[in-house]
């Protein structure tokens, strides 16, 4: 049995003792699952980059990648180049159409791999000059640049148009203009303010029901184009009722990182699929999880999955925008990175103590992989914070 002691808030330490990793039934090679779940996918940072990481971003695209292939070989797909690789927050346009680019290019050589890339507006400067006809012309460069490697279209919220329209109307024109104009259906992605400061109003509303009247209207009239809506509220009850109220055939990917487990199970009168960044930390659960649920066994999924929602929780607790440190985090507890380094310099965006809970709610949702290589780099964490156990 591996042992550390951890630290208090008061001070004082307590041992803690890891419990045996976990051996996960995880499906074959080439089964599939009865929901659609995409892994929000984190980038690994280069730790020996020269580039100051505040201002440049500095990828590790090796280790980077290899991450994506191990999310593929678990049955999951991959969304590539949302918030969880800190776009917006570290990441640029700039590397993000590379990563797109090499991510397109490992997918079409990777039979079965399922992936979807995110596309917005995050180079466009927003000025007081800024218009909708630019936030137009802004998303037409990504989509465009996307599809021309062959990539699907996740039509990200857009900081740009929440600041410039003046009513739902400018909405609902952007949108019409830019799907018109897609070669396959996108996945339209509401993320609330929760997780981006800068979407607080989006759809042109700040009261959630009008909001949520508004995209779905904008749903409906733009229903051929397409294949559903990732809504990242936090609000089980709401996706639900939104849920009820789609165009046939139109699907729910949930991003309630909160309640993402009851959402995917569903109920008598649907289910949500899934695009969410807590798959990213624990895909061998989330794996083994919807392979049960695939077979009927709503039990083992329930019983698979509910250690992961305190953790998960935990991750995306207050302000949520931070919860990249976590993933990365428990990426580098598992071995998955060499280091606990991320794109901005964000692994210093969450206290010791906060990480120290985190490294508990994975043992106990049975995430680590290795004890020993987790108490070792645990130990290390501590050590430079000056905790000496």
């Amino acid at each position: 049995m591996t042992s550390i002691r951890l630290p208090r808030a008061d001070g004082t330490s307590r041992p803690h003792t890891l419990r045996p990793p976990r051996g996960w039934s995880l499906p074959p090679a080439g089964a599939h699952f009865n929901r659609i779940a995409y892994a929000a996918a984190h980038v690994v940072a280069n730790p020996l980059s020269s580039a100051d990481p505040w201002l440049q971003s500095a990828i590790d695209w090796d280790t980077t990648l290899a991450y994506r292939s191990y999310l593929w070989s678990l049955g999951l797909g991959v969304a590539e180049a949302m918030d969880t690789a800190q776009r917006g927050m570290g990441l640029d346009w700039s590397a993000s159409l590379e990563l797109i680019d090499r991510a397109l290019e490992l997918a079409h050589a990777t039979p079965g791999a399922r992936i979807a890339c995110g596309a917005g507006t995050d180079h466009l400067e927003s000025r007081p000059s800024t218009s909708v006809d630019d936030v137009i012309a802004a998303y037409e460069l990504q989509c465009e640049a996307i599809e021309a490697r062959g990539g699907r279209i996740v039509l990200m919220a857009s900081r740009a148009l929440a600041a410039c329209a003046k009513t739902p109307d400018d909405y609902a024109r952007v949108y019409q203009r830019i799907l018109g104009q897609l070669a396959e259906p996108a996945i339209i992605h509401w993320l609330g303010d929760m997780f981006d400061p800068a979407l607080a109003g989006y759809w042109g509303h700040a009261d959630l029901d009008r909001a949520t009247d508004v995209c779905v209207d904008i749903l409906a009239t733009n229903a051929a184009r397409i294949d559903g809506i990732k809504v990242s509220l936090l609000d089980k009850n709401r996706e639900i009722a939104m849920r009820r109220r789609l165009p046939r055939g139109m699907r729910m990917y949930t991003g309630d990182d909160f309640n993402f487990a009851e959402l995917i199970a569903g109920d008598e009168q649907g289910y949500s699929d899934a695009l969410l960044g807590i798959f990213d930390p624990i895909a061998p659960a989330a794996a083994a999880a919807l392979a049960a649920l695939a077979t009927g066994d709503r039990g083992q999924f329930d019983a698979i999955l509910a250690p992961t929602v305190p953790l998960s929780r935990h991750v995306f607790r207050a302000p949520t925008r931070f919860y990249k440190t976590g993933v990365v985090f428990l990426a580098w507890l598992n071995g998955h990175q060499d280091h606990f380094v991320m794109v901005g310099g964000q692994q210093s965006a969450r206290s010791l103590l906060h990480l120290v809970e985190l490294f508990e709610l994975a043992d106990a949702a049975g995430l680590l992989r290795d004890p020993e290589l987790a108490c070792t780099r645990m130990r290390t964490l501590l050590a430079v914070h000056g905790f000496a156990g």
